[in-house]
């Protein structure tokens, strides 16, 4: 559990934590993912619909590591289907960037998120077919999705090629999603959680706040530590340095009965 990276299925290895920036404005990218890397952070994660890609993409450059060194991640706007419109918004996504190439490239949503719930069934497939030409080209090293639930993910299974590399979900105490995690499992898809502190509605919990002092941790920290305990890579964001320094600090594991606890918790923000 303590592992520093996850394995993808093509022997591809990706950092267990990421640094989110979504709702980071391009403006305020540049500062908090220089803080990230100064911090040690090698896994950034960002996406086209976030507008924030060429400070995301800057900040990377300017700080002192190879590119080899840094794992980027980007995503296909949701909205965008087709091979044809994938492969341009890739060109849009490495040009922000300022890249050669990306390390994974997920299909944001399998669905417009005007539009939540669209089947885009073939729209996906035509999308998934151009992400593994840009794969077998060398242009990214791993493939994959994000809000794709199972039926999502069977429909590329049962027509394209490449298995998806990895799936990134919203994924925190009270949101376990088990029937999607045990798919994924099962066919060697690597989960990413995303919103692992449900947007910050956690951190207030009175169970959750009990329990993180009980093992002298903040609740961001226990939180972050129970998506690695269920085998999943979480995805914190933060604009502090402090909490982007604590959000790391996660060396530590939850005994098997407190675990329980929080697997049994239901969703605070139903």
């Amino acid at each position: 559990m303590n592992k520093a990276n996850f394995t993808f299925h093509n022997d591809v290895e990706i950092p267990k934590i990421g640094f989110g920036t979504w709702q980071i404005p391009n403006e305020e990218a540049y500062d908090a993912v220089t803080m990230a890397l100064k911090n040690g952070y090698t896994h950034i994660d960002t996406a086209l619909a976030y507008k924030n890609e060429e400070n995301v993409g800057k900040a990377i450059k300017d700080y002192n590591l190879s590119r080899e060194e840094i794992f980027i991640t980007s995503k296909l706007p949701a909205q965008i289907k087709g091979y044809e419109e994938t492969l341009k918004a890739f060109e849009e996504t490495v040009t922000n960037l300022d890249v050669d190439y990306l390390d994974l490239y997920l299909i944001h949503a399998p669905w417009p998120w005007d539009d939540m719930g669209k089947d885009c069934t073939e729209g996906n497939i035509q999308s998934w077919k151009a992400m593994e030409k840009l794969y077998n080209d060398g242009k990214i090293k791993a493939i994959g999705v994000s809000n794709f639930e199972i039926k999502d993910i069977q429909a590329l299974l049962d027509h394209c090629d490449i298995v998806p590399m990895a799936n990134q979900i919203p994924f925190y105490v009270g949101r376990d999603q088990e029937d999607l995690l045990a798919f994924c499992k099962e066919h060697n898809i690597v989960v990413e959680a995303y919103s692992p502190l449900a947007t910050g509605e956690l951190l207030d919990n009175n169970d959750i706040k009990a329990m993180a002092n009980k093992y002298e941790v903040t609740p961001a920290q226990l939180l972050i530590r129970y998506c690695i305990e269920r085998d999943t890579l979480p995805l914190p964001k933060s604009t502090h340095e402090e909490r982007i320094v604590q959000n790391k600090e996660i060396d530590f594991n939850i005994s098997e009965d407190d675990l329980k606890k929080l697997m049994e918790m239901e969703d605070v923000r139903k």
